[in-house]
Parts: structure tokens; sequence; C-alpha cells
């Protein structure tokens, strides 16, 4: 298969080595430095928990132009990013595409791709549970056994399905399909967001998050806030055990989050404040409808803001 990956981060590079082992034409689009590490040594993985360096060579791309036709196009980048490249996707040949990474407008990025892409297009929505850092020109992936991706469509069954199981046939990579693949992203949200806020807070000082236990309490309070004005606005909880574990053990869910950040894989954690800005704002938005309190969402959420504030006045004086 002709397949392209757009984004060369932990998450494109991964999800493109997997697909070059599976014996495809794989593309990756990149840019400025990142394309030319690419062209000039090839796709370099470290892969941490295997204690394991691949390299494999791939075609790369600067730009996306009308006329480039895929049989899939993978596009793994920040929320922040999307927005920027619906248009020029839009604009493409290319009809079977999959958003994968964090996600709170789903709905609105497939109604504009439908609505006005040159071609008719076939949308998915992803989350690939990989993590890590790029350090050196390589990418520095986390991953448990292979790779999977959690992945679904909108309105029932994926309609390209059939491609994507040929895309992975010669891998282990896992396509978890989940019917509620909206509702699972805005779950995984409400996980992700309190944690950043207050790795960003800290400043990715590990150690010092694991002594603030004013802000661990926060931010596992944050998490059944969240959960709760999900349920107030008609989502489901999924997976509902795990929800149901942070608002029902606390106390438990607070020393696991402190175990994690005391260990060395949690400092490979790649997280950006452009990209916590753009979930924090669509999340303010569904927080307006709801009448669930969030006062320790709130409180994190003020924290940060001074202080990106105050890192702003620093720089521009």
């Amino acid at each position: 298969m002709n397949i392209l990956v757009y984004g060369a981060g932990v998450q494109g590079s991964y999800l493109a080595h997997v697909l070059i082992r599976g014996g495809h034409d794989v593309t990756v689009l990149a840019r400025r430095k990142r394309a030319e590490e690419l062209e000039q040594s090839g796709l370099v993985i470290r892969h941490y928990l295997q204690r394991k360096t691949t390299v494999d060579p791939v075609r790369v791309i600067r730009t996306l132009e009308p006329g480039d036709a895929y049989d899939l196009i993978f596009v793994t980048m920040k929320f922040s990013d999307f927005e920027a490249v619906l248009p020029i996707l839009a604009d493409n040949d290319s009809r079977h595409i999959v958003l994968v990474g964090n996600n709170m407008d789903t709905y609105a990025m497939q109604d504009y791709l439908s609505k006005s892409g040159r071609s008719p297009k076939q949308v998915a929505f992803g989350f690939q549970t990989t993590g890590g850092t790029r350090a050196n020109g390589q990418a520095i992936c986390i991953r448990a056994g292979h790779g999977q991706m959690v992945i679904g469509g909108l309105n029932g069954a994926i309609p390209f399905d059939s491609l994507l199981e040929q895309a992975f046939m010669r891998t282990k990579y896992k396509l978890n399909h989940h019917h509620q693949i909206d509702a699972w992203l805005k779950n995984h949200m409400v996980l992700v967001v309190p944690m950043n806020m207050v790795i960003l807070f800290h400043r990715f000082q590990m150690k010092q998050i694991v002594r603030d236990d004013k802000r661990m309490r926060q931010l596992v309070a944050a998490m059944g806030e969240g959960f709760r004005v999900l349920v107030s606005l008609g989502y489901p909880l999924t997976p509902v055990a795990q929800a149901s574990w942070i608002t029902r053990h606390p106390r438990l869910t607070r020393w696991a989050m402190k175990l994690f950040f005391a260990l060395p894989v949690s400092r490979l954690i790649d997280g950006t404040a452009v990209e916590l800005k753009a979930l924090i704002e669509a999340f303010t938005e569904e927080r307006a409808k709801s009448d669930v309190p969030t006062p320790s969402w709130d409180a994190l959420e003020a924290e940060l803001l001074i202080q990106f504030q105050h890192e702003r006045k620093k720089e521009y004086p």
C-alpha cells in the first residue's frame, strides 16, 4: 500500500516504522530540521523499554500537493496543529484519512473534511498508546508490546476498515476498535490535561511533583470533576472501570500517580504548553454547558495561567 504519515514526532515515527516493517511504501511528511534528519540518517527510533535501536530508510516530503494520492493518510500531531492541516488535507485527492492524537473537535473536523474536500473524504479518529520524546535526531519511543491504536469512526463502523486491516496485516501492532471514539478521546483528555497542568507548572521537574501533595490532590480531584462534567453532558465514561477507580479511590490514584512521576520513564513525557492551552480552551466550552462545579480544575488552570503570563512577561518585558 502507498501510505503517508503526516507528522514525524514520536507518534508518527513509530507508526511509520511499523508500516515500513509491514512491507508498505511509506512516505513521511516532515519539515525543517526533522526532514533533514530523516533524509540524512533515516528513521531512527530508540525503543526505550525494549533497549534497542532501529533504523529504517524512508521517503520524505515537505508539502502535500493536491494531486498526491495515497491509499491511507495518518495525521499524527498535536491537537493544536490539526486546524492548520485540515485545508491541506481537504485539497488533496486522497480519500481515506485517520486523525491520530488528542482531539476535542472530532465532529467539526469530519464535517469540514467531508464538505470542503475536492474529493469525497472518509475520516476515522485514533489515539496511539505510545509516548516519548525526540533527541539527537532520534525518536525515543515508550511502548508496551508492539504498539496499538484505539480507533473508530463517528458514524458507525469505519467505512475503510478493510484498508486499515490490510495496512497492519503483517505487523503485530493492534487496532482496538471503539464504537464511541469521540467519548473515548474526551475521557482521555480528562486524564491527561490535569497531569500536564501539574507537569508544566513544575517545568518537568518530576521530583518536585511527587513532593507537591497539594497539587497531587488537586490533580486527582480535577480528573473526577472532569468525568462528572462529561456524564452531565451525556458522554459515556469509557473505559468505565478506569473512571470509576479514579473517582472512588482518589487516595490510591494519588499514590499511583506519585509512583509514575517517580519513575525515570516519566521524564520522557513530551508535552507542550500550546497543545495544553488548546485542550483547556476546548474543555472550557464543554464545562460552560454543565452545572457541575470544578474547583480543583479551576485552581490548577488559574495557577498555570498565572505562570504562563509571568513567563511571557520575562520573555517580552
